[in-house]
């Protein structure tokens, strides 16, 4: 006989549902659950809250929830939070249930901004370590590879250092104090143009495309598991050649290894990192 399914009606209780029976066992996210343990980030930040006054997410949820942010390429902090009561195994992993409140978007922002970039790299590198303990990681052999990242700047917001308009413009005189730093870094590449809202930024004219503000992202990825151990973020007209040794320095430092072999693209092929390997 067919069968038919009844119009659904929510239930006002639910009984015997256990979240961890209904996560496949070979789900991703199991693993990461296994060998990687979020909690050490209380003592980092401990510092950054106080003694009175609303209780906060705990730390560790605000680092699951980031990582689910990046490991997912989810779009927005907005769209995370909107997509968590639908995920069981996302519940899951934030140790939730079907029942729990899920945090508003912000508090991902706010807890950038409490926690400052140095409990972010603490946190990649504990990371990166556990990896290591786990066996993830050998360290001998990396690959090497940058990517563009857009940054969050109109391009509107560029203005000519060369032109006199520039003094037209509220506040340049004390941006002008941070383009030194800057075009240090950048060398004589994209000195001229700067975002009055994001002047770490450079413009980057990529693969015939419309010139836009972006940011570089350079790491070496570990050949094991594909783990990455070290990470550097650069204006986006920097040369990824010129990353090639802090990238292996940084690696070495966060797995205790030193690479005997790095995999790279062409762009690496330079005299300088040619003899830095030899």
């Amino acid at each position: 006989m067919m069968g038919h399914h009844d119009t659904p009606q929510d239930n006002l209780f639910l009984y015997n549902i256990y979240l961890e029976d209904r996560v496949r066992k070979d789900h991703p996210l199991r693993r990461i659950k296994e060998l990687i343990d979020f909690n050490f980030i209380y003592k980092e930040v401990e510092d950054t809250y106080g003694q009175n006054g609303n209780v906060s997410i705990p730390p560790p949820v605000i680092l699951k929830l980031i990582f689910l942010l990046f490991f997912y390429n989810i779009r927005s902090e907005r769209e995370l939070m909107e997509t968590i009561p639908e995920r069981i195994d996302w519940l899951w992993f934030l140790s939730y249930n079907l029942d729990s409140g899920i945090p508003d978007h912000s508090v991902l922002s706010k807890a950038r901004k409490r926690w400052g970039h140095v409990a972010f790299k603490t946190f990649f590198e504990r990371i990166v370590v556990q990896c290591v303990n786990a066996g993830l990681v050998d360290g001998t052999k990396i690959f090497m590879d940058a990517s563009l990242i857009d940054a969050n700047a109109s391009n509107s917001s560029v203005i000519d250092t060369y032109s006199l308009n520039k003094y037209l413009h509220e506040g340049y005189l004390e941006l002008e104090k941070r383009l030194e730093e800057r075009d240090n870094l950048q060398g004589e590449v994209n000195t001229r143009h700067v975002s009055l809202t994001d002047p770490e930024a450079s413009i980057v004219r990529h693969a015939g495309r419309k010139a836009k503000l972006q940011y570089k992202t350079h790491r070496a990825v570990d050949v094991l598991h594909e783990v990455i151990t070290a990470v550097e973020v650069t204006p986006g007209a920097v040369n990824e050649a010129h990353r090639m040794a802090s990238l292996v320095e940084i690696h070495t430092t966060n797995t205790v290894t030193q690479p005997d072999t790095v995999v790279a693209d062409s762009q690496y092929g330079t005299i300088e990192n040619l003899l830095s390997m030899s």
